[in-house]
């Protein structure tokens, strides 16, 4: 059974590590790394995941933004180790975080995915949100499962500035 932990400093490095492995070390120059650049990520939000022998099989982190005059929550990067892949892990670090967040109070929460797999999280097209170019449009979601928190939410998405948090 796989345990999930708030991310330490010292998970760091390993936590980089499986993001270069499922996504690529480039992965610094999409769009949403404008956006995550001497911001600090909401701590208790970072989650990682551990399997039985204490590998890490999981991670995901949020990052504070804002959204026109709204503030957001952007949600990535989230990864599962290749090997884990198809076993629930990514709907677990999903679900559990995107309540937790809720329960402290952050009504907003988007990511830059693709919209069949997102969507059984209850994530959609956030036709009116614009994300720092070159990000495809269909890919902005927002989370919109039982609530209304981004009916009139429109505008360019915006890093926090340090002055912010």
């Amino acid at each position: 059974m796989d345990s999930l932990r708030q991310e330490t400093d010292a998970d760091a490095p390993e936590v980089e590590g499986l993001y270069d492995i499922c996504f690529s070390p480039d992965r610094h120059r999409l769009s949403s790394y404008q956006l995550r650049g001497g911001v600090r990520p909401i701590a208790q939000l970072c989650q990682v995941a551990h399997d039985d022998q204490g590998a890490l099989v999981g991670a995901i982190r949020y990052w504070p933004v804002h959204v026109g005059d709204a503030d957001a929550l952007l949600l990535g990067p989230i990864a599962v180790h290749p090997a884990r892949q198809g076993t629930g892990l990514g709907r677990l670090l999903i679900g559990q975080t995107v309540a937790l967040a809720q329960k402290q109070g952050w009504t907003r929460i988007m990511l830059v995915g693709d919209e069949p797999y997102y969507g059984r999280f209850g994530f959609e097209v956030l036709p009116n949100v614009v994300m720092p170019p070159p990000t495809d449009p269909a890919r902005v979601l927002g989370f919109t499962k039982d609530t209304d928190a981004w009916i009139g939410i429109a505008g360019a998405v915006r890093k926090f500035s340090r002055s912010d948090l």
